[in-house]
């Protein structure tokens, strides 16, 4: 991955993400293709912090219908990043 800016693709805001908040830990969801090491170079580089640890999960997408219609919704990637203690991202509005 050549742009920082693909890698991270968007901040994940949700109940689960602020209680991790508590703990110094991030979630964001990434580029399918990225792996911990690009994630974590994308993120000290874009917010300058320092990275700890990076996990990754895939999230599949989930079976819905529409009328006589199935299909998926899309299937993507998370990473959950802990960060140094005292560092802080203030994208997250805390």
């Amino acid at each position: 991955m050549k742009d920082v800016r693909q890698v991270i693709l968007r901040p994940i805001i949700s109940e689960r993400s602020y209680d991790l908040l508590e703990s110094n830990r991030y979630t964001f969801e990434v580029a399918k293709k990225a792996n911990k090491v690009e994630i974590g170079q994308a993120v000290e580089e874009i917010f300058d912090v320092t990275v700890l640890k990076v996990n990754t999960m895939n999230v599949s997408g989930k079976p819905k219908r529409v009328r006589y219609a199935k299909g998926y919704t899309r299937s993507w990637k998370k990473a959950i990043i802990t960060l140094k203690e005292g560092d802080k991202i203030e994208a997250f509005g805390v």
